[in-house]
């Protein structure tokens, strides 16, 4: 795991400073403690931090080919790097290390673009050929790396891992992207489509980018998808059998590192799978790591505790008080972005526990996305049903009023919160989708924003873009639009942005196997009733780990990691949440109705409503705004 970073004359091939790559890169150093280079040609400049794991003492980056045509900066791991080597060496290609980061370039040299489906693996490069003089930018299928780029004044281009790497150069633009607010405030984080800084792009999942000098920047290409279109048609035991023939090749396959590796533990159905089949697949006792929480009503790591003797695992755990709120502005700094998703906070402390043993740790990440985990996923399944028996005629305006009229209860669960079930009935699958995986839906937004915010925005709502990414999958059902959706949209924007930057923030590499690329093609072919079943979600996942884990921990209710914000907002952060009616930062903007943010505070800390998950948002978009020092 490394931070890269680069510059890319679009026009004239002018000379590349290496001290200016080199102080982006420096941004990033937390990414990659164990080394670093830069190397410059005209008109390019390439720059690398690394975290050893593979070929620990060899493999340098910026890394030439062995022609010496071709440069390489590379952020992650490639799985299948051994049997790739050996094909390609098959096909006269020579190597002189023992590391994936050369058969990155002796791939691309042989295949072009066409080497990306070959790699099976998670990663963000960048790969400039000396002879055709262009520069090959690439993200992995599912977006676990990250990628940021942006045309800069003097006719050149930026990219790196982070935005902090960016923002290194002095010729960024710093100015906010007005969409980028309603983006924020809808889902808790700055979608891929988007970034918070105008002219800043990330590289899509999935998409590569050629660009060339005298060219102007091109539109990133696909180069993968998946597709819900298809149904198998295989007895379950077949299916069973497959998926757990794919599960013990994703996890073994992710294995393979010259460092200590672990994996985190949270007594999960998804975590405790992973460690079952880690288990299964070591000599060693695996490592592993679990944080618990001194409020019992948060507190999973019992539930760890009997996995891990389970499959007698080499054990760490720490119980962690859950009022980290003294870390906020630690968490603005790592994400850059604003960025909503509490449980940030103890991802990174279990990041931190998982660092002090091992330098790579293998998590349970991306099962939900594939699988149907989700309760909402059960809950559109439910609705979708509910929509095919009543006539859109009669369930628009009738439910579409009784929603509006009927009052908010954020405090009971959802299939009890009858204003959420009736305002998501009354519209479309994909607009109920919507609404369900928000945070802060439409209307409420627009009482917080000021007339001029309103005008800019115009006819812009951040609910268009992730209902495009609905219709355009390749599916059969809502809840198969829905899935598609999280695994484009949701996934890299929240998920996986959380997991990188909290373990790159303590020099830790995250390895994901439920998001190895067999497995969610895979699970998109799964009939959904092999995903949700008599109100279970992941059914299929769960019957076939039932020959490793108990009943207890296969069907006890999904909680994960809790953060108690709502408590904090009327104690010890209460002076906070009444501030933020004041905020210079915000104010700044002119973008928000100052006397509405206060009156949203002022109900939180009364308890006459829940707005704690809103106030947290407004916080971190004023401290992410603060760490940047942007201005509206």
């Amino acid at each position: 795991m490394c931070g890269i970073a680069g510059i890319f004359h679009l026009s004239t091939p002018k000379p590349v400073e290496p001290q200016r790559i080199e102080r982006m890169c420096a941004a990033m150093a937390h990414r990659g403690p164990d080394g670093h280079g830069v190397w410059t040609a005209p008109g390019v400049g390439l720059g690398h931090r690394r975290l050893s794991i593979i070929d620990v003492a060899g493999s340098p980056q910026p890394m030439a080919s062995a022609d010496g045509r071709a440069m390489l900066v590379f952020n992650g791991e490639i799985y299948n790097y051994r049997e790739l080597r050996e094909e390609l060496r098959a096909a006269g290609a020579q190597f002189h290390t023992d590391g994936d980061s050369e058969v990155i370039l002796a791939a691309w040299q042989r295949w072009g673009p066409d080497c990306l489906p070959r790699l099976h693996g998670m990663f963000a490069f960048a790969i400039y050929d000396c002879s055709a003089r262009t520069l090959f930018l690439a993200r992995d299928r599912l977006g676990v790396k990250p990628l940021f780029y942006a045309p800069l004044s003097d006719g050149s281009m930026a990219f790196a891992s982070e935005l902090k790497g960016l923002l290194a150069h002095p010729l960024l633009r710093r100015e906010i992207d007005p969409l980028a607010i309603d983006d924020y405030l809808a889902w808790g984080y700055v979608p891929d489509h988007r970034s918070i800084l105008q002219g800043v792009c990330k590289l899509a999942a999935g998409h590569s980018l050629l660009l060339r000098h005298d060219a102007p920047l091109p539109v990133s290409t696909q180069w993968w998808d998946v597709s819900f279109g298809e149904r198998r048609a295989a007895k379950p035991a077949d299916l069973e059998a497959e998926l757990l023939h794919l599960l013990r090749q994703a996890v073994s396959s992710r294995m393979v590192a010259d460092v200590p590796l672990g994996a985190f533990l949270s007594g999960g159905v998804d975590s405790s799978s992973v460690v079952a089949l880690m288990a299964e697949a070591a000599r060693d006792p695996v490592k592993t790591c679990s944080i618990g929480f001194d409020v019992a009503g948060l507190d999973e790591s019992s539930y760890a505790d009997e996995i891990a003797r389970r499959f007698a695992t080499d054990h760490r755990s720490r119980v962690v008080s859950p009022n980290d709120f003294d870390h906020v502005d630690d968490l603005a700094a790592m994400f850059d972005e604003p960025f909503a998703d509490a449980s940030a906070l103890p991802t990174w402390r279990v990041c931190q526990l998982a660092r002090e043993a091992v330098t790579v740790a293998l998590s349970g990440d991306g099962a939900d996305e594939a699988m149907a985990g989700y309760r909402r996923h059960v809950f559109q399944f439910g609705e979708d049903r509910i929509r095919s028996l009543v006539p859109q005629s009669i369930r628009g305006p009738v439910l579409g009023a009784l929603g509006a009229v009927y009052p908010k209860a954020d405090w009971a669960p959802r299939p009890f919160r009858a204003k959420a079930t009736l305002l998501s009935l009354s519209g479309s699958s994909d607009q109920g989708y919507a609404r369900a995986i928000g945070i802060v839906p439409p209307e409420h937004r627009d009482a917080l924003y000021s007339p001029d915010y309103c005008r800019l925005r115009g006819d812009y709502r951040a609910e268009q873009p992730f209902v495009a990414t609905m219709q355009r999958a390749s599916a059969r059902s809502g809840l198969d639009r829905a899935q598609y959706a999280d695994l484009k949209f949701w996934l890299p924007g929240d998920i996986l942005t959380k997991v990188d930057r909290t373990s790159m923030a303590v020099s830790l590499e995250a390895r994901e196997p439920l998001l190895d690329h067999r497995l969610i093609e895979f699970a998109a072919t799964l009939p959904e009733s092999l995903r949700v079943r008599r109100g279970e979600g992941k059914w299929l996942l769960k019957h076939t780990m039932r020959r490793y884990l108990p009943d207890e921990i296969l069907y006890r209710p999904k909680q994960g990691f809790v953060t108690p914000i709502t408590e904090w907002f009327r104690g010890p952060l209460a002076g906070r949440a009444r501030a933020i009616g004041s905020s210079s930062a915000l104010a700044r903007t002119g973008w928000f109705d100052s006397a509405r943010l206060a009156a949203v505070a002022e109900a939180h800390i009364s308890g006459r409503s829940d707005n704690g998950r809103l106030l947290w948002q407004l916080l971190m978009l004023e401290r992410s705004f603060e760490q940047l020092g942007l201005a509206a």
